[in-house]
């Protein structure tokens, strides 16, 4: 604990701020029907102030078998055409995944191959991408970088995007926690820079440490920056998760995490990192249960800090 509270003291780089590659986690509202074109519009108001460049729409979850019934999303067509309307250059990813620890078995080549299906359904419609988030992965999963892989002979030269699980923070801390509960909370660094070189975007879901200080999750937030910056080239794009959600079922961790010390957290490890880093950014989950509160810290701590 006190190790990662002297990683979040200093004073952050006045440069060390947004490039304008951060990215917007979306709910599935916006490709079911319940969402409209004048709702696009207020976001739009809302994002041009901001560096976000990527959103990723909720679009699945995959069934059980990997397949993705277009029925899941009835009108990403609509959501695609008032987003281009308003929002030109900010690229729209369908947001795909589902659990894999009893539910999709990744493991299984024909369950890929409908995954992989799903994926070039939904990509004919016009997204600018594919981004997962299958949970747990454990660190190691070949499965998932021979995913990874037949994507990309899929989608070319769109973005390849997935979130992650955090990076082994100190030495042991993996073998130790998945003795405790039974499963990977944290990827090794190597299987780490395995799937960032596959992608052209990783996005470490840096939020539900349990970490019960503000000062050490933000230091968490450093560590896990400091150590995703050596480990991503800097032709990829590398993004840190914000929590800009309240529902976490504790109160103090809802106090302790948020998108000021994620903001912080990844400025202070870009000063440490010593030199800009244009393709990096922050990530903000989720825009439905995003506050006025999440949205100015954004602004304040990472816009225009």
């Amino acid at each position: 604990m006190a190790i990662l509270s002297i990683q979040f003291t200093g004073t952050p780089a006045s440069w060390a701020k947004t490039t304008g590659h951060d990215a917007l986690w979306l709910g599935h509202a916006w490709v079911d029907g319940r969402k409209t074109a004048d709702d696009v519009k207020k976001l739009a108001t809302r994002l041009r102030k901001t560096g976000i460049s990527d959103v990723y729409v909720h679009s699945g979850p995959f069934n059980s078998d990997g397949s993705l019934p277009p029925a899941l999303y009835p009108n990403a067509a609509n959501f695609l055409k008032w987003w281009r309307a308003e929002l030109p250059k900010v690229r729209v990813s369908p947001w795909l995944g589902q659990k894999v620890d009893g539910t999709l078995d990744l493991d299984d080549p024909a369950t890929r191959q409908r995954v992989l299906d799903g994926v070039r359904t939904i990509m004919a419609l016009g997204f600018d991408g594919v981004h997962y988030n299958f949970e747990p992965i454990g660190s190691g999963d070949t499965e998932f970088l021979d995913l990874l892989t037949k994507t990309r002979a899929i989608i070319g030269n769109h973005l390849l995007s997935t979130s992650t699980p955090q990076i082994e923070p100190f030495p042991l801390t993996r073998q130790v926690l998945r003795a405790v509960v039974g499963r990977d909370k944290y990827w090794s660094p190597d299987y780490f820079r395995q799937v960032a070189a596959l992608t052209d975007q990783v996005a470490i879901m840096t939020y539900d440490t349990y970490l019960p200080f503000k000062g050490t999750y933000g230091g968490y937030v450093v560590r896990q920056a400091t150590m995703a910056l050596e480990l991503v080239s800097d032709e990829k794009t590398l993004l840190i998760g914000a929590p800009a959600y309240h529902d976490q079922g504790f109160s103090w961790l809802d106090e302790a995490e948020s998108v000021e010390g994620a903001a912080r957290g990844a400025r202070l490890a870009l000063t440490s990192h010593g030199v800009p880093r244009e393709r990096f950014g922050l990530a903000l989950y989720v825009d439905f249960a995003a506050t006025e509160e999440d949205w100015e810290e954004y602004d304040r701590f990472w816009s225009h800090p």
